[in-house]
């Protein structure tokens, strides 16, 4: 902008803003935030729509077709049906699409009826709690892809609560989050297959470290991942620290068999609670046994920089239960999948 423009631009601004102080109550200049309020509330109103539609024009060469008001971040703006196409818009769409991704990121970390007030104090748009439920329904979020070789991931499983008939108790079902260490996540709800489709279509390297804690159902979806021969499963070091402190006992003992599990030295570790007959020391021999091929050098594997924890699932497990577990929160069984993807989607920086 050359100085000219700039002195010119200032010109005009001066004196839309005394047309403007012109029409605002002395009730909105008392301090600074009700200043801060009523100007955004005259940009929105009378301002920005007129200049939004000067730069439709502009950039499409049209003014043809049957007009339509969309809610945006710059107010209520009126483009034709022709600038709408020339731009990109959909048809039938009353949000614009920043707008959409503004709604999009808010109610993928708070209750609808929380993004509804917080879209209002942020932008001072109104964008009503079931409209941001019907975005989410009719939003489709493409597979997310990794960027490069996979070398490690992690599976683990949380639980949602879903809606049950007024009277009866809550059902807690489980649902499936893959972590692709470095890089990205996905959740699945009833859907095993579609995990598993979805970790295969991966960039998946020569070798795959593939780290879970005890339980069956991870470990039936890992031994589906890749092929054998380049599937290097693990078991993560801090659950099998975890159940080896539930065993109790003397500490010392608790300490000399933790080391020579680091080590993988597993039957130095057995040999420490040979011809026990504590129900906790028989799990925890029965926890090593059924997992001995999944215990490695811990020590040598950290050293190699192999990734023996599964810390990046855990995480974004903690991350997705921030959401889905809002206090008082119950979900349809049909609208679990959508708000997976949704918060799946802003923990990969997809919604941006």
């Amino acid at each position: 902008m050359t100085p000219e423009e700039t002195q010119k631009l200032n010109e005009h601004i001066k004196g839309i803003s005394e047309i403007l102080i012109n029409n605002t109550a002395i009730e909105n200049l008392k301090d600074f935030e009700s200043i801060e309020l009523i100007v955004r509330e005259h940009m929105l109103n009378n301002v920005s729509p007129v200049v939004a539609g000067f730069f439709f024009e502009t950039a499409t060469g049209t003014t043809v077709g049957r007009t339509r008001v969309v809610n945006s971040i710059i107010g209520k703006v009126k483009i034709t049906s022709k600038q709408a196409g020339e731009l990109g818009l959909e048809k039938n769409n009353r949000l614009s699409p920043y707008l959409e991704k503004c709604c999009l990121r808010l109610v993928a970390n708070e209750s609808f009826e929380h993004a509804e007030e917080d879209i209002k104090m942020t932008t001072g748009m109104e964008v009503s709690g079931s409209s941001q439920h019907r975005l989410v329904q009719r939003y489709e979020f493409s597979a997310p892809q990794g960027k490069g070789i996979i070398e490690a991931l992690s599976v683990d499983g949380g639980n949602v609560r879903l809606r049950t008939p007024l009277g009866q108790e809550s059902i807690w079902q489980n649902y499936k989050a893959v972590s692709l260490h470095g890089q990205i996540c996905a959740a699945f709800f009833r859907e095993n297959d579609q995990l598993l489709s979805w970790t295969n279509s991966q960039p998946l390297g020569k070798v795959i470290t593939c780290v879970g804690d005890g339980h069956d159902g991870i470990w039936n979806l890992i031994t589906r991942i890749g092929d054998s021969f380049q599937r290097r499963e693990v078991l993560d070091w801090y659950h099998l620290v975890e159940n080896l402190n539930k065993v109790g006992g003397s500490n010392k003992r608790i300490r000399r068999v933790e080391s020579y599990l680091w080590d993988g030295d597993i039957e130095m570790a057995l040999a420490e609670f040979k011809g026990s007959q504590n129900k906790s020391v028989v799990n925890f021999q029965n926890y090593v046994q059924k997992h001995r091929q999944r215990i490695p050098d811990y020590g040598l594997y950290q050293d190699l920089g192999i990734c023996i924890g599964s810390g990046s699932v855990e995480s974004k497990i903690k991350q997705i239960g921030a959401r889905i577990k809002i206090t008082g929160a119950q979900w349809k069984a049909e609208n679990v999948s959508q708000i997976l993807n949704l918060r799946c989607a802003y923990l990969n920086q997809a919604i941006a």
